[in-house]
């Protein structure tokens, strides 16, 4: 009886541990990974391969890709958005106002220009990466093929 008796109190005690103990660590990233998405982004014109890498599964950010599909098909960063050079002007209704727009080729160059011709536009949420898929890759982030 005795025995029953402790078993019983030992029940209650852990589950009473277990209801008041805190919430786990699961919701605490999940709501920080929801403040991230509520928090206004204020990026530089131009944006290194870290923040790029940071922000770029945002609903809020739109990364475009400008080079040529057969260096787009070699590798590109996960996620991005493939618009040649060459087709961008046709393509602006493709091209988000209401998001972030970071623009990536291979070294920075011609996504560069892109980027100001976007701001000639009208564009006022466009970013350049530097050093393109090149610093993206010397980063070690990963690479899409």
């Amino acid at each position: 009886m005795k025995r029953i008796l402790l078993l019983m109190i030992l029940l209650v005690m852990l589950g009473t541990a277990v209801a008041c103990s805190g919430p786990t660590e699961a919701p605490a990233a999940a709501s920080a990974a929801a403040a991230d998405q509520t928090e206004t982004l204020d990026l530089a014109d131009t944006v290194d391969v870290d923040t790029v890498a940071s922000v770029k599964d945002r609903t809020d950010v739109f990364v475009i890709d400008v080079r040529e599909q057969w260096e787009y098909d070699e590798g590109h960063i996960p996620g991005v958005t493939l618009i040649p050079m060459g087709e961008v002007a046709n393509r602006l209704a493709e091209i988000p106002t209401d998001k972030e727009v970071i623009v990536t080729c291979r070294s920075g160059n011609r996504s560069g220009q892109i980027t100001d011709f976007l701001r000639q536009q009208g564009f006022d949420n466009v970013h350049n990466m530097d050093g393109g898929i090149l610093a993206w890759q010397a980063a070690g982030y990963d690479v899409e093929q």
